[in-house]
């Protein structure tokens, strides 16, 4: 961020590596769709020509993208125009780094562009952006959990909640709420075969996908259902599960405190809820040193709050934060409460509770 000296060639010069801090942020993206990436990790010292022919790719395309990299410091560059990605770089870019591949976060960028026009009608004229409208969130979303969920699921999450591991192996009912494509549920089915699982979610083609996914790894534990969770406090089945999750899905609900209700209402006596949602102050003069707080303010204006208010919510956003948080869910019954932050994680915040 520039510092509020007074001089404006040092927050011209902040913009100007903004700028090309965005710009890089979509050739970035488009690096880990095409693979391009992948293919540079751990091959040397290439040319355009060689790597357009690894990767199967236009190679007038892989010159451009290459310049956009090397300008950008991604890359190195010789004299003869020859490329290296450098090791420390791959490890952070590639679907090969055991250390969470960050060239997926760049497709945020591109997704939130897409719906720039909608966002602008907004604020002339209020209301919100559907979910149909943003194109691969879905997808690029499942990238995201994979690695701020997925890959802690067993070592960092689970054990927040002592004794889960135990019950889950002897059979037990969870219910994923805003499950997305549901890759954390589909883990789970697996590790577990004797307890039983359910994912809604608002999005067909979420589910569509969940479904396809449940059925070629031939999981009979596990069930998915397209659902509106706006009226969950009079529709959720009553004590019907003994574990509850939310992944970063309730503060974009059009009634949060109804599903947060419907949650409580859905628990049997002593079960468990385990939210995971964004780690803020819900101040904005307290975030200012978040190290994500323009791009989580970012995602909550084009996408979070904007989901919200086109199905006439409340829009909290994604930085609704602890306080806001702490209500509601005492609103909804939860008095027994407890906050976890965790090292690889960031951006959440993970709270347990028992009804």
């Amino acid at each position: 961020m520039p510092e509020t000296t007074g001089s404006e060639t040092g927050f011209e010069e902040w913009y100007v590596t903004a700028l090309n801090s965005g710009a890089l942020m979509l050739m970035v993206s488009i690096g880990h769709r095409t693979g391009l990436f992948d293919a540079m990790n751990g091959i040397g010292w290439t040319g355009s020509v060689e790597l357009a022919d690894k990767s199967g790719l236009n190679e007038r395309y892989v010159r451009e993208w290459l310049g956009a990299m090397a300008t950008g410091g991604i890359v190195k560059v010789d004299e003869s125009d020859r490329y290296l990605l450098p090791n420390d770089h791959a490890m952070l870019l590639s679907r090969k780094s055991d250390d969470g591949n960050l060239a997926a976060f760049a497709q945020y960028i591109a997704v939130l562009g897409n719906v720039e026009d909608d966002i602008v009608n907004c604020f002339h004229n209020g209301g919100g952006v559907p979910y149909k409208k943003y194109l691969r969130f879905h997808e690029v979303m499942a990238e995201d959990s994979g690695m701020t969920v997925l890959e802690a699921l067993d070592d960092h999450i689970l054990p927040l909640v002592p004794g889960l591991n135990e019950r889950l192996e002897e059979g037990i009912k969870v219910l994923d709420l805003g499950c997305g494509r549901g890759r954390a549920l589909l883990k789970l089915a697996g590790l577990f075969p004797n307890s039983q699982f359910k994912g809604i979610d608002l999005s067909e083609e979420a589910i569509r996908w969940a479904q396809n996914e449940a059925e070629r790894r031939k999981l009979h534990n596990i069930e998915f259902e397209v659902k509106d969770a706006t009226d969950f406090d009079q529709t959720a089945d009553p004590e019907a599960f003994d574990f509850v999750t939310t992944f970063d899905a309730i503060h974009d609900q059009a009634k949060p405190l109804s599903v947060l209700k419907g949650i409580y209402r859905t628990l049997k006596p002593d079960g468990v809820y385990l939210m995971q949602d964004i780690h803020s102050s819900g101040h904005v003069h307290t975030d200012t040193d978040h190290p994500l707080g323009p791009l989580l303010y970012t995602l909550s204006c084009m996408h979070c709050m904007s989901v919200s208010l086109a199905n006439n919510g409340e829009g909290l956003g994604a930085m609704w934060g602890r306080e806001k948080a702490k209500e509601l869910l005492g609103k909804a019954g939860f008095d027994d409460l407890q906050i976890h932050r965790l090292d690889h994680d960031i951006q959440n915040d993970y709270y347990v509770m028992r009804k």
